[in-house]
């Protein structure tokens, strides 16, 4: 009753070799907000932008004996209010079996000693508005929702546009 049944949980920093358990992390994310078809990077792609000569973001594996238990990937951030560096949590995520056993906690902790061993003095996020779960967990943890901001992005074909009408002097 209420004892663990799963091993201890190791965090480690990934290395290139692990990109697959890192592309089955990014589709649990996909599958739980039942959106799997919109994740269109492929293992490669994590290989190529995360482990080459600059790396665009870090990724913390939680293992629990020996088996791919969960992810945190993030990426330095900057506040220019702040003067501050931090980082920006892209992706957490953890495999079903193993929620509830503090994964995820772990994760989050790693995941900001990391970031203050870098220098880094905060961790910001976003989270799909019907991903309440995940909302609520942050909060349980100490990650004050924001009310003040909002996430304005241009991707595809939006982002084209963008970048052309530089391109075309305007």
């Amino acid at each position: 009753m209420g004892e663990n049944l799963h091993p201890p949980v190791k965090i480690r920093v990934a290395a290139a070799e692990d990109v697959h358990l890192i592309h089955a992390g990014l589709l649990i994310i996909a599958r739980h907000l039942d959106a799997e078809g919109k994740v269109t990077a492929t293992p490669e792609d994590l290989r190529k932008h995360g482990f080459g000569r600059k790396p665009a973001f870090t990724v913390l594996l939680a293992e629990s004996g020996g088996e791919f238990a969960g992810m945190c990937l993030f990426f330095p951030s900057f506040s220019t209010w702040r003067g501050c560096t931090g980082a920006y949590i892209q992706d957490i995520a953890v495999e079903e079996r193993f929620r509830g056993t503090g994964v995820g906690v772990a994760l989050l902790r790693h995941t900001a000693a990391h970031v203050r061993a870098e220098g880094g003095r905060y961790l910001r996020l976003s989270v799909e508005a019907k991903n309440v779960s995940a909302q609520h967990f942050y909060e349980r943890m100490g990650l004050a929702w924001s009310g003040e901001e909002r996430i304005h992005a241009a991707y595809g074909e939006a982002f084209e546009a963008l970048a052309g009408q530089h391109e075309s002097g305007v």
